[in-house]
């Protein structure tokens, strides 16, 4: 189904083509496109599979999860309680949380909602603390004081999903309702988007949903879908195309839908402002020379025209959602397969397209690009791989004395025990196998997440084992995560 104004025709000629090229060289099964122009939607199209097994296919109406470009609803929620004079950008949160704490003393004082939205609290991402388990978004809230920082408040720019989840929190407890309420009252209702949700509870009964993707060797592989309601206000908004460019055209049209304003234009400028500094949507690109963060949106310059965007991603989807301030247009891109830049390399193709500039080969390049660092990948895989050295084979009476109960305050449990000659180790709903590479040092492996890493347990001075470690962060100078080891805990 092609939905097209005349005047787009001829930027849109030979984009059905494209699209399905594009599809199958980056292996996606399903994909849907809006484009918006001047306050109109001039094509919205559904293209391969939303089921592959059953060959049902995608159209404008199929749902998907939009992870993360969830956050811009988010971040507008919380400006329309500021016109609304509930909220301010710059009050410390605790004025509405009083309870709300932090590792970081002088940083539980002083954060507000600004900090929050553009990413600059000092903490790490800590996905591992809630990814997978059966937290309550309460309950991740209250754990916050117990995940270290890793750099100064206010100092760097640092993605953070936790703190979308406590963003939006607040957001509702001041207006006495949910997050999701909030948003579905000032936002899905006026802007008549009517097949979105917050919940893929809900998503995986739709009767026209995507069904989600992973590639692993080559080849698609359906998974499971992940649940995200205890931070749904980082990620959980499941959308279509179509309801998606309702909310491409409030944002283009100064926050306001056929008429009827829903935000202030005063605190739309702010959400799409640059607050702080970030790295870009693609790095090493000249394309892209200035990128920062603003209120739920990343600012980006492109070829010389403002670009504000947001990129989403969870168990089997991907998402992309931009606009061209300037020159009234935005893309919406939504995939039924995780971790692809099909998005990303496909909407930039459009708007080269749309721009009348001279054609960038993205898909070629950003192909490239992830080959040459999936070789990388490889290569230090290897080189770890050797350092380490080979498994060392013990004894299952030897291995007996790392059974245990393993805990932290901020991200629960980690129990340990002995499996068939193995040590295995269940942290939330994860069992990994562990092999032994040293003295007190075992390795694991994540298929899922393509993540190998070194689980280290230490000795107190009479030999018995009193805690392990395990690098759950990525960001430079982030910590290791220590949990300790409970007293007479026993694995049954």
């Amino acid at each position: 189904m092609v939905h097209t104004t005349k005047d787009a025709q001829y930027v849109l000629e030979g984009l059905h083509t494209l699209v399905k090229k594009q599809m199958e060289m980056w292996n996606v099964p399903g994909l849907a496109l809006a484009i918006v122009k001047d306050g109109e939607v001039i094509m919205a199209e559904g293209f391969g599979y939303r089921n592959v097994e059953q060959k049902l296919l995608v159209t404008p109406t199929t749902l998907f999860a939009i992870g993360s470009c969830s956050k811009a609803f988010t971040a507008m929620v919380a400006a329309q309680l500021i016109d609304d004079e509930k909220l301010e950008w710059d009050t410390p949160v605790r004025t509405y949380l009083p309870d709300f704490d932090m590792y970081d003393s002088m940083a539980a004082e002083r954060i507000t909602m600004r900090d929050m939205l553009c990413h600059r609290t000092g903490l790490p991402r800590h996905d591992n603390m809630w990814y997978g388990s059966f937290l309550t978004r309460e309950e991740i809230i209250k754990r916050i004081k117990y995940l270290e920082p890793n750099v100064d408040f206010r100092s760097t720019w640092q993605y953070n999903n936790i703190m979308y989840t406590a963003a939006g929190y607040i957001a509702g407890h001041v207006a006495e309702c949910t997050w999701e309420q909030l948003v579905q009252e000032r936002i899905f209702d006026p802007l008549e988007m009517k097949e979105s949700g917050f919940s893929v509870n809900e998503l995986k009964l739709h009767e026209n949903a995507g069904v989600p993707y992973i590639e692993q060797e080559g080849q698609l592989r359906k998974v499971e879908y992940r649940n995200f309601d205890a931070i749904g206000p980082a990620g959980s908004i499941n959308s279509t195309v179509m309801d998606m460019s309702n909310w491409l055209i409030a944002n283009l049209e100064n926050g306001a839908f056929k008429g009827k304003r829903i935000i202030s234009e005063k605190n739309l400028v702010t959400l799409h402002s640059p607050q702080m500094s970030c790295p870009p949507m693609l790095f090493g690109k000249k394309e892209f020379p200035l990128s920062c963060y603003g209120l739920g949106w990343g600012f980006e310059s492109y070829r010389g025209y403002r670009m504000l965007q947001h990129g989403g991603g969870i168990d089997g989807f991907t998402s992309h959602i931009s606009f061209l301030p300037d020159e009234r247009i935005g893309i919406v891109l939504l995939t039924n397969r995780q971790g692809t830049m099909l998005p990303t390399s496909l909407a930039l193709t459009v708007y080269d397209r749309l721009l009348n500039l001279d054609p960038i080969e993205w898909c070629e390049q950003l192909r490239e690009d992830i080959q040459k660092w999936e070789a990388q990948r490889k290569q230090m895989a290897a080189e770890s791989a050797a350092s380490r050295g080979e498994a060392v084979l013990v004894s299952s009476t030897t291995l007996q004395r790392y059974e245990g109960s393993y805990e932290h305050p901020g991200y629960g449990t980690v129990k340990v025990q002995v499996v068939e000659n193995e040590l295995q180790a269940v942290f939330h709903v994860g069992c990994f196998r562990m092999s032994q590479t040293g003295e007190h040092v075992f390795t694991i492996h994540s298929e899922i997440l393509g993540v190998t890493a070194n689980i280290k347990f230490a000795a107190d001075e009479e030999g018995n084992i009193i805690l392990l470690s395990a690098p759950l962060n990525t960001e430079p100078g982030a910590k290791d995560i220590t949990f300790r080891r409970t007293k007479n805990s026993a694995v049954t």
